[in-house]
């Protein structure tokens, strides 16, 4: 049953889930999303990818809107920390699932990181997983 589930049942580890440095040029992401998931079973929807430093802490998010407005503004070639969306709010791994979905409902998230120790991060939540978590029960 969903009430008794937490962000760790559901929740997708770091290294399985598409990322990329923070200094990658949005040309660079475009090829790396095109060649490692766009037609692959690794596809995910709805598509975001991480962006990371070089001690892999989170930085950031980067949806395919945030890279088509770079390119609509000429950015092609600038770093994707300038148009990433900063990651300001994590839950961690033992949060419930309602806490979850209440942090990207409130801030209208499509992922939402995983902080274990208020420091490491270990993994992403996705809206698609807590709705089906959630709604399980009704259907």
């Amino acid at each position: 049953m969903s009430q008794n589930k937490v962000v760790n049942d559901v929740m997708i580890d770091v290294f399985e889930y598409p990322h990329v440095p923070y200094w990658f040029t949005i040309k660079q992401t475009i090829m790396v999303i095109k060649k490692s998931v766009l037609g692959t079973e690794k596809c995910i929807h709805p598509m975001a990818v991480l962006v990371f430093d070089e001690k892999y802490n989170i930085l950031g998010t980067l949806t395919m809107n945030d890279i088509l407005k770079g390119l609509k503004s000429g950015k092609a070639e600038s770093p994707v920390s300038e148009v990433m969306v900063p990651a300001r709010f994590f839950v961690e791994p033992a949060d419930t699932l309602s806490k979850a979905a209440e942090q990207m409902l409130n801030n209208n998230l499509i992922l939402l990181p995983v902080i274990e120790d208020k420091k490491k991060f270990v993994g992403v939540v996705r809206m698609i997983e807590l709705f089906d978590e959630l709604t399980g029960a009704i259907t």
